[in-house]
């Protein structure tokens, strides 16, 4: 494993939600003890429900959302104790991020050449001949034509405008790139362009990519590692094929069997029971409302992280497969 660019350490991310009035307020758990980490080169894959805290953990990744408690690293220090100067120049330049919809994330009354250049203006990267120059590089980075640096971003195609997205954050050569669902406002064959792409960067550049989505076989397809989140938590993370061929939660094995496989004949595990509220979250193991093997032991307290490995081996892999069950699931066979 590389050295991580940024990584959580036990990090909780608790928002105040106004409701049933002026004076009652909530606290909504967005995220909760989340220990992630990511380094050059490597591809995160992120999944989960919607509301499991998935884009969160991309917000707080990116330096968006700072965390109520624990800690962001970035590059071993403490991101948020550093000075705000040096947070916008080092950390602001290294870690970059591609939004969901780019209809909604590039303006649309900017030619894409001045939204390719603004990074490079704002953080001041060499003179005006070489920023120009720079556009055009990104531009044939991404597999755009020139002339596209003239035109507004929506008389572009969908694929085309995700393709800037991408060229946008990677104007100021970051380590790490977060996606945050890049893919899912395109068509089938625009999303296999854009994802090959990606794929291409990271063999190119050595980027490092955190890819957040719905999509189990695509994050299968992309990723060297896999965390799987559930109302904030993250509840499985490992080396792909261990998270997809020797499934140790529940809930990972419940999200993996709803997904079509041709290559293995899983049985669909359908789950019942409520849904529970990051608000008003279940005490013990959030999963314990809809798991089949819950028990009185679930409710207590939310189980501590198990791992297959060593300690002298985790080290070398990164970490390992960890889990948070105390009734884990038998690896048997590959679910996907």
């Amino acid at each position: 494993m590389t050295e991580p660019v940024v990584s959580l350490d036990h990090v909780h991310v608790v928002h105040t939600a106004r409701s049933g009035g002026l004076i009652r307020r909530d606290q909504v758990y967005a995220l909760t003890d989340a220990t992630v980490s990511v380094g050059r080169g490597e591809i995160l894959g992120v999944v989960g429900e919607s509301g499991c805290g998935k884009s969160t953990l991309a917000k707080v990744l990116v330096g968006l959302q700072p965390p109520t408690s624990g800690t962001v690293r970035f590059r071993g220090e403490d991101l948020w104790s550093l000075p705000p100067r040096r947070r916008r120049a080092d950390f602001g330049a290294a870690v970059a991020m591609v939004f969901q919809d780019a209809s909604t994330a590039l303006n649309p009354r900017l030619p894409v050449r001045r939204i390719l250049r603004d990074p490079l203006d704002v953080h001041r990267r060499g003179t005006s001949r070489e920023r120009d120059a720079r556009v055009r590089d990104l531009l044939d980075l991404v597999g755009l034509p020139g002339h596209v640096a003239d035109a507004l971003p929506g008389a572009l195609s969908g694929g085309q405008r995700q393709r800037v997205a991408v060229a946008r954050a990677l104007a100021l050569q970051p380590d790490v790139i977060v996606a945050d669902e890049p893919t899912s406002a395109l068509d089938v064959s625009v999303r296999a362009q854009v994802l090959n792409l990606l794929l291409d960067l990271r063999t190119e550049l050595g980027l490092g990519l955190v890819f957040i989505s719905h999509d189990i076989q695509t994050v299968r397809y992309l990723a060297d590692r896999i965390a799987v989140m559930y109302l904030g938590r993250v509840v499985e993370e490992g080396p792909a094929d261990d998270v997809t061929g020797r499934t140790r939660h529940p809930y990972t094995r419940a999200l993996f069997s709803a997904t079509p496989s041709l290559l293995d004949d899983a049985d669909r595990i359908v789950l019942t029971g409520p849904v529970p509220s990051a608000t008003h979250p279940p005490s013990g193991c959030p999963f314990r409302t809809r798991c089949w093997k819950a028990d009185e032991e679930c409710a207590q307290h939310f189980p501590p992280v198990t791992r297959d490995l060593p300690p002298v081996t985790r080290a070398e892999a990164g970490g390992g497969h960890a889990w948070h069950c105390i009734h884990p699931e038998t690896p048997v066979r590959s679910l996907l």
